[in-house]
């Protein structure tokens, strides 16, 4: 079985600095692969984790809608059909498995831009059935969603078993947060247990974010301080998952992980 563990936030709050610290975690002390997932066209997992990104999924889709289109207009193969004669399905499950980014212990799959004009409806559906058909095959799936969590709420695989919501100390990132905790009771996915996430800490918990924290209705899992190492690494062009096991961010989020996964 897969163990999903998801992350969704606004922007801005950390959450793909923590997903690659839990991909760290879970290479190192977990059997089993990993699949990553960047649901989060803004975001750039490929690059704290230290790997190439040559396709993402939204290349891939609108690479083979101009394909069809194109065989149409000159009155070759039918909608259904790319050409040469491939499936639709056949053709997405070819090039997807293709574009992994593969490293020693995950690989990673980029969701890339959203749809431009036109109906996807079609192409959509065989790509989350592909998705979750890869998805099968690993250990684990981390996925590090946008804020409206629209790769989530279009999955058919409907179980996700850590929804880690990720804040800062800032009330518009615990609204937001909120947001989040309370849209994810809303949609048609089995989430066994969803945690809150205070990063980017200065200092100590302050009464009014405390009592912010309380209203979001969802167990505090830790809280971040804040950490120069990782604008150290950002500067430098270093992927945080190569980020020292005694750094304490490492330490925060391989702590968190431990209690949930055990």
């Amino acid at each position: 079985m897969t163990t999903t563990i998801a992350l969704a936030g606004k922007g801005g709050v950390g959450k793909t600095t923590i997903a690659a610290m839990v991909i760290k975690y879970l290479a190192e002390n977990k059997s089993g692969n990993i699949l990553a997932i960047d649901a989060d066209p803004s975001s750039n997992l490929n690059m704290v984790l230290g790997l190439e990104l040559d396709w993402t999924v939204g290349d891939i889709r609108e690479d083979m809608l101009h394909q069809v289109k194109s065989s149409l207009a000159a009155g070759g193969a039918a909608m259904g059909v790319m050409p040469g004669g491939q499936s639709k399905r056949e053709y997405l499950d070819y090039q997807i498995r293709t574009s992994l980014s593969e490293g020693t212990k995950f690989d990673l799959i980029a969701m890339g831009r959203g749809e431009g004009a036109g109906c996807y409806c079609a192409v959509n559906h065989n790509l989350r059935e592909v998705i979750d058909s890869i998805s099968k095959n690993y250990a684990y799936l981390v996925i590090d969603n946008e804020a409206g969590m629209e790769h989530l709420s279009r999955r058919t695989t409907r179980e996700v078993q850590h929804l880690l919501i990720v804040s800062d100390p800032s009330q518009r990132g615990l609204v937001a947060a909120e947001r989040i905790a309370q849209m994810s009771k809303e949609l048609d996915i089995d989430i066994e247990r969803s945690y809150l996430i205070i990063n980017r800490l200065k200092g100590k918990l302050t009464d009014p974010i405390t009592t912010a924290v309380e209203k979001i209705g969802i167990p505090l899992l830790g809280v971040i301080p804040d950490d120069d190492t990782i604008s150290e690494y950002d500067l430098n062009g270093l992927p945080l998952i190569e980020m020292s096991e005694d750094s304490n961010l490492y330490s925060d989020v391989s702590a968190m992980m431990s209690g949930i996964l055990k």
